[in-house]
């Protein structure tokens, strides 16, 4: 894969003219562009379609979690959009997971999100799911795997072990990476961008690193020179 292949950015901007100078400027440099629910909610299917018009695919980041007809339904819609890739989270279930598939057909890719980066062992505890973060991810990547899921959405600290357990399958799409001495905002797994592609990741999907930065562009292809 060449390492720019690896890199999405994501157009984390309440509109659409607020992401495009962005989005021009860092479309030639990464692999994917993903609209997540902050611009999906202010510009919809619109969004998908723009972002798409810059020469990359998009990964629509809705984290879909709802009863397996609604979520059948809606990843049917957003196949329409054009989109490439589409979130769900696993702990939606077996059934959830499989509907998403089912309404996605061909030409939009699942991928069940794990854990959420920004819960740590005491988060996870608070909403009853008592133990260390990788246990969780690894029975939520399997559940998902098995109900027909193309990827999966982990922390770069989770890789290895989804990689070991699941192989070389699943497409890993990996949040949480903060190049080294970055902040870490609200994230609470994280790691830098070579750790996760030594780790087994397939994808990482930068937000901040490349927004706050003076030059967005020359960031991700500092990062893509640095995997």
């Amino acid at each position: 894969m060449n390492q720019r292949d690896r890199l999405c950015a994501a157009l984390d901007f309440p509109s659409w003219s607020a992401a495009e100078p962005f989005a021009r400027s860092v479309a030639p440099e990464v692999g994917l562009l993903k609209v997540g629910l902050e611009l999906f909610a202010a510009e919809g299917p619109a969004a998908v379609r723009a972002a798409a018009a810059l020469g990359r695919p998009v990964f629509l980041d809705l984290k879909l979690h709802d009863i397996p007809n609604t979520v059948e339904g809606a990843a049917r819609s957003a196949a329409a959009t054009g989109a490439s890739l589409l979130t769900v989270h696993a702990s939606g279930g077996t059934e959830m997971v499989r509907a998403a598939v089912r309404g996605a057909g061909p030409g939009l890719r699942i991928l069940a999100v794990t854990i959420l980066t920004s819960l740590d062992t005491e988060g996870l505890a608070l909403v009853g799911l008592a133990g260390p973060p990788v246990d969780a991810v690894i029975r939520l990547a399997r559940l998902a795997v098995d109900a027909g899921a193309h990827g999966l959405v982990c922390s770069p600290l989770e890789v290895a072990a989804v990689r070991a357990r699941l192989g070389p399958g699943p497409l890993l799409v990996v949040p949480g990476v903060r190049p080294a001495g970055a902040a870490r905002g609200d994230q609470a797994r994280v790691a830098t961008p070579q750790e996760a592609v030594r780790a087994g990741a397939d994808v990482l999907v930068l937000g901040r690193p490349l927004r706050e930065a003076a030059d967005p562009a020359a960031a991700a292809r500092a990062i893509a020179l640095s995997l």
